[in-house]
């Protein structure tokens, strides 16, 4: 019987840890006290309100929008020719290609966004908008690439070639036959690159500007003088927005089917 109730308490114990620091946000959102604090003595919606009509958070929010959406469009437009060519293709220097489509992801962020900050502001002059979205795409490419090359190779290479024996040039079979095969995986990379554009904090704290910057850096910024529980409303809200993006995906397209 001890053994039995074991892993149901690591369990227990497990997502309390994981899922304890968001029920302390979302308790302290709520808070009516003109400080951050948890527990509450007070119950406001306030906080809500106010962080709502931060202007800092609303220029913040439009554009880690644009920059999320740009950023991703762009790292599909890379990663699904590059996951083709892996897939479909055999040529020299091949784990090689695919090893440094990797990198952004092993590389600290950090890192990467020192070394971009040296290239695409100092050394260019680049404004921050496109700066930001080269950043984001580098970040991106690898999860493009590894999600759709998953789906590719669950697609047979015969219904292609059958596509070209009946005619169809080569971009046409892609286009009509491999896409609409791999929707699900195109889709699922689009949806997790947008979270983890939106998101991201290393690179965009290297690439932003006063006045311009994500919804995460003008967070960190207001921060500095202000601790009250309008940055924990705002954190429940973008809470539930990822949360309800990622329930759509899943209900919609099936998201966790894309890693199976």
């Amino acid at each position: 019987m001890r053994t039995a109730r074991f892993p149901f308490v690591v369990l227990i114990f497990l997502m309390i840890f994981l899922i304890g620091p968001f029920l302390v946000v979302l308790v302290a959102s709520f808070g009516g006290d003109p400080s951050l604090r948890f527990p509450p003595t007070s119950f406001s919606l306030e906080w809500f309100r106010e962080a709502l009509e931060q202007r800092s958070f609303i220029r913040g929010f439009d554009v880690s929008i644009r920059v999320a959406v740009l950023s991703t469009l762009a790292s599909l437009l890379v990663g699904i020719p590059l996951a083709y060519a892996l897939a479909r293709y055999e040529f020299p220097g091949k784990a090689a290609v695919e090893l440094i489509a990797t990198l952004p992801v092993i590389i600290p962020q950090l890192v990467v966004g020192l070394a971009l900050l040296k290239y695409l502001i100092i050394t260019t002059d680049l404004p921050v908008i496109p700066s930001l979205v080269v950043g984001h795409t580098t970040l991106l490419i690898p999860y493009a690439v590894r999600i759709t090359l998953a789906s590719l190779r669950n697609v047979p290479l015969d219904i292609e070639q059958a596509a070209v024996s009946l005619g169809a040039s080569r971009s046409t079979a892609f286009f009509k036959v491999v896409l609409p095969n791999i929707r699900d995986g195109v889709l699922t990379a689009f949806i997790l690159a947008f979270i983890l554009s939106f998101n991201n904090v290393p690179v965009s704290l290297f690439l932003t500007d006063v006045g311009v910057a994500t919804l995460p850096i003008q967070m960190l910024v207001y921060m500095e003088y202000n601790f009250d529980p309008s940055i924990a409303a705002l954190s429940t809200l973008l809470i539930l927005f990822s949360t309800a993006v990622v329930f759509a995906a899943e209900r919609v397209i099936g998201l966790s089917q894309a890693f199976k």
